[in-house]
């Protein structure tokens, strides 16, 4: 199987000749159309390097695109690189490239002289020929070329500087056009990213003339014009071989080493919590191969949360070429909290069956009601297998951050339009509507026989929200949560120098959601409805805050009776959105074909302005889903909190009050001056107050005296 690499893999190659290596993670980005040639490159993570194509914006340099002025005698930098960059960028802009020749140092001020030269400066001194039949006779560039720029050190005032002693811009030579500038050994720079493309091709067999070319064809250039030369393919490749060839042994015994020391690790774990669970396989060779665990407070919590679940297979190790996962649930506060990690060889459906089997088996034979994967045909077909009567939803945030890879190329100017009507066909609730909006997206962009294209629709069941929109995803795919997730898998990612502390690193962060101790905070309530008022009181915050959005939305929509206990029920000023809302009295059912309860399991605006328009005060018990209820929570709650009924009576108080003084200060700039400085003063004696006071729970509002 050949393993798509990375831009970060060839930073990695260069690295490996030292003995301690880290245990790089990076976004996996083979692509899952299947074709090796293909690879994703994330929207947002750009790790691309400029190399000497830009120089440090601080003050005294600039950019390429900016104006760079002849450098002249007493020009001042601060540092020597910073005056060297700036030479640099001016070379190019003139048609000729520079180097650096003699420094000179002193024991009290260290390199007190930079000397820097055009790259023409000199002549080349006679080889020794080598004792070969035909040696070969190359001509020198070197012509005693006198462009320079000399600099000198000096300290003024204890800080140190660089200034320009000496600057000639005189060549006796021709100076080049931007087309052949480019070409200069200086300028010839091979990105990361096209890195990364030579060595996969590389490991695919392609000779060095053919890989110019295909990187020519994907970059749409013409012969010639890419900003290196086959001889810098060709030596960039025997640089990437050499280099493998020396550190395979040594990764292979790293990783031995680091699988073994994180079995101990799970091992040691597992006897002092009796909950953690841990699994592995191995090869014929009995070496360690895949790897998962699970904590005991997690497999508890799945047992209210368990309903939905994230999996998480985007990030890699480059270091030892596994894939990381991550089983994430949603807790009844909207947050994410960590189910189990595993470590997989490879992104095959025998690989992800065995990580689901191993998940199951974690959780003692239950399965999640809906799991949240990226998009992967390999992944796909293992949920098919293990996980039937589980529904499969592909994440969209991960569909569109691979849209820029996919299509910006063939598009050009037109992708920023595809991508906005992209996501305005994904809102789609209606299933014709959707087919009919898809088949003029693709038509209209020529995008009609693109293989991603043809992928994405091939998986439409699983992400456009015209198919899941009947699926439970307990708000798991708004943009918060993901975030939440992704900020977690970046913080578990980063360079660890062995499994070992990855797992500790894991296991901390773990460990957060359950150790935490948050007050619960106040919701002041928004309408006089005692449907809201009875919900504060079960519900979590997160959930609350959302049906109360809802409830004051409610009151924006006008209801039609369809007879038999239908209700037709729109926007007071909108024509098109309209929702049929069935109510059925007998077993207080109440149902709406926007299908938000079915997707979120909290009520939605049309079914709540039904149920008061039929005068109910408290929303019926079957609405309030254990795992949105307040006594679900994972965080610990702080037990003196005051109650909401009496809160309700501080807020009151509080806020009559708060207007008159704000009314009151207003009058005159005395006032205000007086008001600001006694409320500071009260904010600090309140801040050193004790946090409780039992006294203070038996106080009434209508005790406290006026000012």
């Amino acid at each position: 199987m050949l393993v798509l690499s990375t831009a970060a893999y060839v930073i990695l190659l260069y690295e490996m000749s030292t003995k301690l290596l880290n245990n790089i993670w990076i976004r996996r980005q083979q692509c899952p159309c299947g074709d090796w040639k293909c690879y994703i490159k994330h929207e947002g993570d750009d790790h691309t390097n400029g190399g000497s194509d830009l120089v440090k914006s601080d003050g005294a340099t600039s950019s390429v695109s900016d104006v760079i002025f002849t450098p002249y005698v007493c020009q001042i930098f601060k540092t020597d690189d910073e005056a060297f960059e700036y030479y640099c960028n001016f070379a190019r802009k003139n048609g000729f490239s520079i180097r650096k020749a003699r420094s000179t140092e002193s024991q009290n001020l260290g390199v007190y002289r930079r000397d820097f030269v055009c790259y023409r400066s000199g002549f080349n001194q006679p080889r020794k020929k080598a004792n070969v039949e035909h040696p070969r006779d190359r001509k020198s560039v070197r012509c005693g070329c006198d462009a320079k720029m000399y600099l000198t050190k000096e300290i003024v005032d204890g800080v140190t500087q660089w200034y320009i002693s000496q600057f000639s811009n005189i060549h006796n030579h021709e100076l080049l056009e931007d087309d052949q500038v480019r070409l200069l050994p200086a300028y010839r720079k091979i990105q990361e990213s096209d890195q990364d493309r030579i060595v996969l091709l590389t490991k695919a067999g392609f000779p060095v003339n053919r890989i110019v070319k295909v990187l020519e064809l994907e970059k749409g250039v013409q012969p010639g014009q890419l900003p290196f030369i086959e001889k810098d393919v060709r030596n960039f490749v025997r640089t990437c071989k050499k280099t493998v060839q020396e550190t395979d042994a040594l990764l292979t015994e790293k990783k031995e080493i680091d699988m073994l020391a994180l079995l101990e690790i799970c091992r040691v774990t597992a006897q002092r919590d009796d909950g953690f669970v841990y699994n592995y396989t191995t090869d014929e060779n009995g070496k360690v191969e895949n790897f998962s665990w699970a904590y005991g407070d997690s497999i508890r919590a799945f047992s209210v949360f368990g309903d939905v679940v994230t999996f998480d297979t985007t990030y890699r190790s480059i270091t030892y070429n596994m894939v990381l996962g991550a089983w994430f649930g949603i807790d009844n506060q909207g947050k994410p909290f960590l189910l189990g990690c595993l470590l997989l060889q490879d992104e095959t459906s025998r690989s992800f069956s065995w990580a689901l089997q191993t998940f199951i088996r974690f959780l003692r034979g239950n399965h999640p009601q809906t799991i949240i994967t990226d998009l992967g045909s390999g992944l796909g077909d293992a949920i098919a297998t293990e996980l039937p009567n589980t529904k499969h939803v592909i994440c969209i945030w991960h569909v569109m951050s691979k849209l820029s890879s996919w299509f910006s190329q063939s598009l050009g100017l037109q992708y920023p339009e595809f991508k906005s009507e992209f996501e305005l066909v994904w809102h789609l609730e209606n299933i014709e509507d959707f087919e009919n909006q898809w088949s003029h997206l693709v038509a209209r962009f020529g995008v009609d026989s693109d293989k991603h294209a043809a992928l994405l629709y091939s998986y439409r069941a699983s992400w456009a929200v015209a198919y899941v929109r009947g699926y439970f995803l307990a708000r798991a795919m708004t943009i918060d949560y993901m975030k939440s997730i992704d900020k977690f898998m970046k913080n578990i990612s980063s360079p660890n120098s062995s499994f070992k502390n990855f797992f500790e690193q894991v296991s901390v962060a773990a460990n957060v959601a359950f150790q935490s101790k948050e007050r619960i905070p106040y919701l002041p309530l928004k309408t006089c409805l005692p449907l809201e008022e009875h919900a504060r009181n079960i519900l979590s915050p997160y959930a609350f805050n959302t049906l109360q959005q809802e409830l004051v939305l409610c009151m924006q929509y006008a209801t039609t009776d369809m007879a038999n206990g239908s209700y037709l029920v729109r926007h007071y000023n909108k024509l098109e959105g309209e929702c049929l809302v069935i109510w059925i009295p007998d077993n207080e059912q109440v149902h709406c074909s926007c299908k938000e309860y079915e997707h979120s399991g909290i009520l939605c605006r049309h079914s709540l302005r039904v149920l008061v328009l039929k005068n109910y005060f408290q929303i019926p018990e079957k609405y309030y889903p254990l795992r949105w209820r307040l006594d679900s929570s994972l965080v610990l709650s702080d037990d003196h909190i005051m109650q909401q009924d009496n809160n309700d009576e501080y807020y009151e108080a509080f806020n009559s009050l708060t207007s008159s003084i704000y009314s009151e200060s207003l009058i005159s700039k005395e006032r205000f001056s007086y008001v600001h400085k006694e409320l500071t003063q009260i904010l600090e004696v309140v801040r050193n107050m004790p946090d409780f006071d039992e006294t203070a729970l038996d106080l009434a509002p209508n005790n406290v005296s006026e000012l």
